[in-house]
C-alpha cells in the first residue's frame, strides 16, 4: 500500500534569481552549466554546492521527468534513493520537486544502495530511477545517477536529451509537454526490504555460512542499512566496521578505496575473509585471511569458473576494461576463456555484454555485473556470491587465491587532454 504523500521541501537559498515567469513556476532560464558534457561515465557528478546545487537538481528533476514520460510505455513513479552524504537530502528534495512538477509521482526510499534503486525500478513498474551518490568519492562530492525502467543505466542518447532540455530551457521540445497535473511525493523506505529479500534468491537454498567469520567495512555509507543483515541471514559471524551512516566520514580512510582498516580487522579477529564496500555499495573489494587484496579481477575469475562449470557462461567470455590485469587475462585464456576489454566505466562493460550476449563482466575496482541476477553493479550481491563460492569450495579464500594467478605489475597514470 502506498503511504500518505509528504510535501517535498526545496531549500530556497539561491532560488530567487533562478525562478522566472512560467506556467510551472520553475522558470525557463537554464542554469549555469559547464561547457563540457554534463553527464560523465556515471551520471552527473561534482562538488555539492558548486556544480550540484538545488537549482540545478530542481531543473534536472523537471526535465528528466519530461523526458522519462516521453519514453514511458505506461505511467508509473520514479524511484529515488540516496547515500549518507550531507548534501543528499538537499538534492533529493530538489529533484523530487522538479519531478513532481513534471507530473510524476516520486517514491523516495531514503538511504539505500544504488542497486536497490535499480532493482525496485525494474520490479515496481516505474518509469525510471535516480540514485543520489558520488560512489567512492569524498564527502564533499555528490552525484545524480539515472536508471531506465528496466533497471539499467539510462542510455547515453536519453541522457543527451535530458542535458539538451536543461541547456535549452523553454526552447526545448519537451517544454510543450506541460500540463496541470502534479505528481506527489511518497516516502517508501519499507520497499528496501524487498531488495534485501531479493539478495538471497540466487543463492543456494541450503546456504549455511555458520562458522565463517566475515568482516564488513560499510564505509559509513549506503551498505550500513543492508549488508550486515544480509550476511547474518546466512548464519555467518559478522563483524561490522564503519557501520552507521555518516555524511561527514563516508569513504574517509575506509571502504573499498582504503583497505587498511579491513586488513587489520580481518587479521585481528582471525576472520576468514572481509569485504569493503564503497559509498553507495555498488562495488566491493575482498581481503583474504592473510590480508591480501582480492579485487574485481579475482572476483571475475572465481565467478567465471563457477558459471563455466555450470555451463552458464556463454562462449566462456568475460567482459572487463582496459585496466584488467594481464595476469588475470592470461590465466583465463589458459582455461579456454576469452577476455574482452572496453573503456573504463560500467556503462561500457554493460553495453558490450548486451552486444555479445555475455553474462559476466566488471571492473578491477570491484564493480561486477552478472546478468543472470542483476542488470547493474551490486557490491552486496557480489560479496554474498563470493562467500557462497568459498563455502562450496570446501576451502578458504586464501586457497582459491593461491590456485588462481599472479598479477603483473601495473601503473595507472592520468593524462590531461
Amino acid at each position: 500500500m502506498v503511504t500518505s504523500p509528504v510535501r517535498a521541501v526545496v531549500p530556497l537559498s539561491g532560488l530567487d534569481s533562478f525562478v522566472a515567469e512560467s506556467p510551472q513556476g520553475l522558470g525557463w532560464q537554464p542554469p549555469a552549466l559547464p561547457q563540457t558534457s554534463l553527464f560523465g561515465t556515471d551520471g552527473i557528478r561534482g562538488r555539492a554546492g558548486d556544480l550540484l546545487t538545488a537549482p540545478l537538481a530542481l531543473q534536472t528533476g523537471f526535465w528528466a521527468g519530461q523526458v522519462l514520460q516521453s519514453q514511458a510505455l505506461l505511467p508509473g513513479p520514479v524511484i529515488v534513493g540516496q547515500d549518507s552524504r550531507n548534501s543528499s537530502d538537499m538534492l533529493a528534495m530538489a529533484l523530487s520537486a522538479g519531478l513532481t512538477a513534471s507530473g510524476l509521482d516520486v517514491w523516495h526510499l531514503g538511504l539505500c544502495p544504488t542497486a536497490t534503486v535499480a532493482y525496485l525500478t525494474s520490479t515496481c513498474k516505474a518509469v525510471g530511477g535516480i540514485m543520489i551518490s558520488a560512489s567512492h568519492n569524498p564527502p564533499a562530492d555528490n552525484g545524480i545517477k539515472f536508471f531506465a525502467a528496466d533497471g539499467t543505466k539510462l542510455s547515453a542518447s536519453i541522457q543527451a536529451q535530458v542535458e539538451q532540455a536543461l541547456r535549452l530551457g523553454q526552447h526545448s521540445p519537451f517544454a510543450e509537454l506541460q500540463n496541470n497535473h502534479w505528481g506527489r511525493h511518497y516516502f517508501r523506505p519499507e520497499l528496501i526490504e524487498r531488495y534485501a529479500s531479493f539478495l538471497h534468491e540466487p543463492l543456494p537454498a541450503a546456504l549455511d555460512l555458520s562458522g565463517m567469520r566475515i568482516v564488513l567495512d560499510m564505509a559509513w555509507g549506503s551498505a550500513t542499512g543492508v549488508a550486515e543483515q544480509a550476511f547474518r541471514r546466512t548464519g555467518a559471524d559478522v563483524i561490522g566496521l564503519h557501520g552507521m551512516p555518516d555524511g561527514d566520514r563516508i569513504n574517509v580512510g575506509c571502504g573499498s578505496t582504503h583497505l587498511d582498516p579491513l586488513k587489520a580487522a580481518v587479521q585481528n579477529h582471525q576472520a576468514d575473509l572481509g569485504f569493503a564496500f564503497d559509498g553507495d555499495a555498488d562495488r566491493v573489494i575482498a581481503v583474504d585471511a592473510q590480508g591480501r587484496v582480492v579485487d574485481g579481477d579475482y572476483i571475475l575469475y572465481f565467478w567465471g569458473q563457477t558459471l563455466h562449470q555450470a555451463q552458464q557462461l556463454p562462449a566462456n567470455t568475460i567482459i572487463s576494461t582496459v585496466m584488467a590485469n594481464l595476469g588475470f587475462e592470461r590465466a583465463w585464456q589458459k582455461l579456454g576463456g576469452q577476455l574482452v576489454r572496453t573503456k573504463v566505466g560500467d556503462q561500457y562493460v554493460h553495453a558490450e555484454m548486451l552486444q555479445r550476449g555475455a553474462k559476466l563482466g566488471g571492473e578491477q575496482s570491484g564493480h561486477i555485473l552478472c546478468h543472470h541476477y542483476s542488470m547493474t553493479g551490486d557490491g552486496i550481491l557480489t560479496a554474498l556470491h563470493l562467500a557462497s563460492l568459498v563455502n562450496s569450495s570446501g576451502g578458504s579464500l586464501s586457497e582459491l587465491v593461491d590456485q588462481s594467478f599472479q598479477t603483473y605489475p601495473q601503473m595507472l597514470k592520468n593524462v590531461t587532454k
